[in-house]
């Protein structure tokens, strides 16, 4: 074996290939068949979209596993720990069985530069084609159509909302963005359009492939009381179902997005009105709207675009706080940092900014300051360091009644979780 530890794995990946993000599916293709090709022999629930990606393969995922079934996760990027990017049965592979999977993508690749996100995912097809699942979820990197995921034909394809984000590589408007979220459709398979306002290139790509597309709002719509919720989606419709685990209103829409999805396999997995429920209920997604009581409270989120911000901003709202709400904010240098700030403008009594240049494409806190300053009119902007540091500097100076949103991108959100656990060392390293 070429590495004994999975840290050893990654950081060699890192640089297997000097772009970190290499759209295309030539090289991961070549790879995959080298492997042989190996099969699933399980149904295949493929989600894209800008946001609710995560949300909705946590509700497939709760849903099946409370039907019985036994599902294989594939999401990214991470919060604390690689392993959460591929779940059996809703729990991470452990770091032995991912050394073996890169083992024998590092054999079969014969020098191809695979990515660092291309080598992962080949890893998770290969322990997912080894252990008998019935259902297998697979979240979008970047994009759709050029992404790695896409090498696999979905049983049906779930898209999300679109927004603009990505925009260096996916085009700068939401037609543009929506031909390549469309790429994950098949002809003469269903896909679902879960957000508001679909792009007519969804269409029109459905179309031309044939496949068959279920529009929220259209083909299907969700209907709310002060109980629960409808989902009405002709025979298929089902009533009365809960409120989900997962905060936010938005969360309805997501999960009535999955729940049109895995009714296009009822044939496969039927799902009585329990598991439905069950699932629900029981679906959390760590660093969404995740919220840590305490003296202050602390909110993670990991809102890091001006739609997710504007949803983040929404549910604030709806969440009292009786003394100051604080800001710690750190994101990546190729997002768009003023219009995150413009969504949340008003929301905060304060912002920190937190340092993350030593992180690839992260952008300096001063560069934050500069980007988001004009957005937030008098609002006090402080230049923080690394994320432990600062988060321990709020926290001796906040009020028991403040709360504390920490929000952007996914290495602030994980470093923020890792010392909230209390793990200050490695927190500190972030």
């Amino acid at each position: 074996m070429r590495f004994d530890s999975l840290a050893a794995w990654l950081d060699w990946q890192a640089g297997l290939n000097p772009r970190s993000i290499d759209l295309g599916l030539d090289r991961v293709r070549l790879v995959w068949e080298r492997l042989g090709a190996p099969r699933l022999d399980a149904a295949v629930i493929t989600i894209a979209g800008t946001n609710g990606k995560g949300s909705s393969v946590a509700f497939a995922e709760a849903i099946l596993h409370a039907g019985g079934y036994r599902s294989g996760c594939y999401t990214s990027p991470h919060l604390q720990h690689y392993n959460e990017r591929i779940r059996v049965d809703q729990v991470p592979v452990d770091d032995a069985l991912l050394c073996a999977a890169f083992e024998r993508v590092d054999r079969a690749r014969a020098g191809v530069p695979l990515t660092y996100f291309e080598f992962g995912t080949l890893a998770a097809l290969c322990i997912f084609s080894d252990a008998r699942l019935d259902a297998v979820v697979l979240e979008v990197g970047l994009g759709g159509r050029l992404d790695a995921v896409n090498l696999i034909d979905p049983d049906v394809a779930l898209i999300t909302s679109i927004g603009l984000d990505h925009q260096d590589w996916l085009g700068t408007d939401r037609e543009s963005i929506g031909v390549e979220k469309a790429g994950i459709m098949r002809g003469g398979r269903p896909a679902v359009f879960s957000g508001p306002d679909m792009p007519d290139s969804i269409r029109a790509q459905a179309q031309r492939l044939g496949a068959r597309l279920l529009v929220a709002g259209v083909d299907y719509r969700v209907e709310r009381d002060a109980h629960g919720w409808d989902l009405l989606v002709g025979e298929a419709s089902r009533h009365a179902l809960p409120q989900p685990g997962m905060r936010g209103r938005v969360q309805i829409e997501n999960a009535a997005g999955v729940l049109v999805a895995l009714e296009c396999l009822a044939a496969q997995l039927p799902l009585d009105q329990n598991a439905v429920r069950n699932g629900l209920l029981a679906a959390r997604l760590p660093g969404r709207f995740d919220v840590r009581p305490g003296r202050p409270t602390w909110v993670l989120d990991v809102a890091h675009n001006p739609a997710a911000a504007a949803v983040l901003g929404d549910m604030l709202g709806d969440f009292y706080c009786k003394g100051r709400s604080i800001a710690v904010c750190g994101m990546l240098a190729d997002k768009d940092a003023a219009g995150v700030a413009a969504a949340l403008a008003g929301r905060f009594d304060a912002w920190c900014l937190v340092d993350l240049s030593k992180e690839p494409r992260g952008m300096s806190a001063v560069q934050l300051a500069e980007r988001i300053r004009p957005a937030l009119g008098s609002t006090p902007v402080d230049i923080g360091s690394g994320v432990a540091q600062t988060m321990a500097d709020i926290a001796a100076n906040a009020g028991v009644d403040d709360r504390v949103v920490v929000f952007g991108s996914f290495l602030t959100v994980g470093a923020a979780m890792t010392w909230l656990a209390g793990d200050r060392s490695a927190a500190a390293k972030a």
